[in-house]
């Protein structure tokens, strides 16, 4: 009887009784293929229409398919929703045309039928949201949901190098590996964490987002790598008072490995890298860029209440937790300033200049662009460069490498005049094939590590204000600065079209990166850093009777031809240092005049040494209120304690030939005067 009456009600309408289906095209033309093509393969029974786009505004174009499809009864209607901003007038066609058949795809080829019955899941489609997300309940809104947070507890522990006696033990709390190097935050850590463990023995402590992930020769320097599985997050962004990108870190079994390895080890300092894990206890915290910052610079562009309250939660959460950690490394005294720390310390992203090496350019009009779309300021910086900067100019080909999973951040358009690339190991081939590098930032904080790699690389740059913030360029000289998307590409016009210029910035580009940035030279700021924190492990005081048997022992090993006997040190100015409350080195110096004093012997026990013992022993002596001038006498063939007296202002002022015996040497006098 029902079936009757709807017969009978199509009939009278003028309608056929069998439905169609309509596709609208309203999207990048490869996955508009690729949702009719499933919409054929979901109904293969019915008949299909597709509506591509037309010129007119959204009523017009309702008017022309209502009167099109009159005779029809529309059944479901796939629309592609991949943010294209020319086919929003076919969405809202669609709309107007079939309210309630709507079947939604977004950029990532997920479908949702959007309906009044699921009002509030089809509006966060709509708006965006990746369909796995929509159905998420907050942790602390009794609804059933079967999707909730997990937190691995799989600890593992990888032993690396050999500890080494009395040097430094530092861990350092991290995302994710620093490696394969496929993004900036790899780079900068692989290279620091090379540098600090020249001096201490670096314990690494990561998020393990793969079941066997590549370590690669990270284990050839780090002395251990204790690693624990990534929750998974499942909550709404704005269900959480910290920040979800905190909340997605937090983990009890990280905290409680944590807590193990430094009491196992030993551990002197913790370092934590990234914002989102400053929610873990340390020593330092290394600020990649000040989050609340770029959370603002959203918020200056999208004045709406989601940008308000990203920016507000991690304005509180970052500040306060910034001020748990007796030291914080940011990227340039702009991110220093922002935050306000005493104990803030810069330490600039690098490069590493032996592995980034130039070679010619060839002719063409070939642009680059790298930022992994993990990042959401490079989503936005790619967006900004499709659609606002490309459409003006003409015959270039753009390179993207947008890092692992693109496809799952924006929507990526299928372009001749565009190679997409994933994950890419090695990118120095694609520096040689540019002619620009493009960095179209709107959004950032911190150094831009692609800035310096393509300067490095020896090729010229065009980027935003925003894209080199940090790095102290001048414009026009070392890379092209425009902001807006007019400016933008006129400047890449302009390049591409004097070769002279762009070869000639180019050059002065590599000089400047070689001046400035060397990852040797912030390596060693990076050890300053930790240096600066570490607990006082050495302590030089004056000698005594109860020290002499143990510098006896020490100076039978160290100047095992030494003239002197100890017991007569009591005489003169005696130091000793001990490490832990272990003797490690001794200084004895005699007075020669009222204003000259000569060192005797200085030595430090073999397995304290390049702890800076023997510096402490010497300035604690130069420290002594008698003034005038110190002398010494050191092996000519020992160019290790020369440079040690010359880090403390000694200078050569002659030889003595044949001044010591087994074996026969001239020695170097030295002297400084206080």
């Amino acid at each position: 009887m029902k079936s009757a009456l709807k017969r009978l009600l199509l009939r009278l309408l003028g309608k056929e009784e069998q439905p169609i289906v309509v596709s609208f095209a309203s999207g990048d033309p490869h996955r508009a293929e690729t949702m009719r093509a499933e919409a054929l393969r979901l109904l293969p029974d019915l008949r299909h229409f597709v509506v591509e786009a037309q010129p007119g505004n959204a009523l017009a174009l309702w008017w022309r398919l209502r009167r099109r499809f009159a005779p029809y009864r529309i059944g479901m209607a796939p629309v592609l929703f991949d943010n294209t901003p020319q086919h929003r007038h076919l969405r809202l066609a669609a709309f107007l045309l079939a309210p309630f058949k709507i079947l939604a795809y977004n950029a990532a080829g997920e479908r949702h039928h959007l309906h009044p019955s699921c009002p509030i899941s089809s509006w966060l489609f709509f708006r965006g949201i990746p369909l796995d997300r929509i159905h998420l309940r907050p942790r602390w809104l009794p609804l059933p949901t079967h999707d909730r947070s997990t937190i691995p507890d799989d600890p593992s522990f990888h032993p690396g190098r050999l500890p080494r006696l009395h040097v430094p033990r530092v861990a350092v709390l991290t995302p994710f590996l620093p490696w394969p190097l496929s993004h900036g935050g790899a780079v900068r850590m692989h290279a620091l964490l090379r540098q600090l463990a020249k001096s201490a023995d670096v314990y690494l402590i990561a998020f393990r987002e793969e079941p066997k992930p590549d370590m690669g020769p990270l284990l050839e320097f780090l002395t251990g790598i204790a690693l624990i599985g990534k929750p998974r997050y499942r909550e709404p962004r704005w269900s959480s008072l910290q920040p979800p990108e905190v909340r997605e870190y937090r983990s009890p079994p990280m905290l409680a490995l944590l807590q193990r390895i430094r009491r196992d080890y030993h551990i002197d300092i913790v370092q934590v890298e990234f914002t989102q894990l400053a929610a873990y206890p340390g020593d330092i915290l290394v600020e990649h860029d000040i989050t609340f910052d770029l959370y603002r610079q959203i918020l200056d562009r999208n004045h709406t209440l989601a940008a308000l309250w990203d920016w507000l939660r991690w304005r509180l959460f970052e500040t306060r937790a910034a001020r748990r950690f007796r030291r914080v490394i940011t990227m340039s005294p702009k991110d220093a300033a922002l935050l306000q720390h005493p104990g803030a310390r810069t330490i600039p992203n690098g490069v590493d200049l032996s592995r980034f090496q130039p070679a010619p350019e060839t002719p063409g009009r070939h642009l680059l662009f790298i930022g992994s779309f993990r990042h959401f300021p490079n989503v936005l910086a790619f967006q900004f460069l499709w659609h606002d900067v490309l459409p003006r100019l003409n015959d270039v080909h753009l390179t993207v490498v947008a890092g692992p999973d693109p496809e799952r951040y924006a929507p990526l358009p299928r372009d001749p005049r565009l190679t997409l690339h994933a994950f890419v190991a090695d990118v120095r081939p694609l520096y040689h094939a540019a002619n620009l590098v493009l960095v179209p930032t709107l959004v950032s904080a911190g150094t831009n590590l692609k800035v310096l790699e393509a300067m490095a690389m020896q090729r010229a740059v065009v980027s935003t204000t925003s894209g080199c913030g940090g790095i102290p360029v001048t414009p026009g000289v070392e890379a092209a600065i425009a902001d807006g998307a007019e400016a933008y590409a006129q400047a890449i016009e302009t390049l591409l079209n004097d070769t002279p210029a762009r070869l000639r910035m180019a050059s002065l580009a590599r000089d400047f990166v070689q001046k400035h940035f060397d990852w040797d030279t912030l390596g060693e700021m990076q050890r300053e850093v930790v240096t600066e924190i570490l607990p006082e492990r050495i302590e030089v005081r004056k000698g005594g009777a109860v020290d002499l048997p143990r510098v006896r022992a020490l100076q039978a090993d160290a100047l095992p031809s030494s003239k002197w006997d100890p017991i007569h040190y009591l005489s003169h100015e005696f130091y000793t240092a001990y490490y832990d409350g272990t003797l490690a080195g001794f200084l004895v110096a005699r007075r020669t005049a009222d204003d000259e004093r000569e060192i005797l012997n200085i030595a430090v026990a073999e397995s304290y040494r390049r702890l800076r013992i023997g510096e402490r022993l010497l300035r604690t002596m130069m420290e002594n209120p008698v003034k005038g001038e110190i002398f010494l006498e050191v092996r000519e063939s020992n160019t290790g304690a020369q440079r040690l007296y010359e880090m403390v202002g000694f200078a050569t002022v002659g030889k003595r030939p044949n001044y010591y015996d087994d074996p026969p040497e001239t020695a170097l006098i030295m002297r400084i005067k206080l």
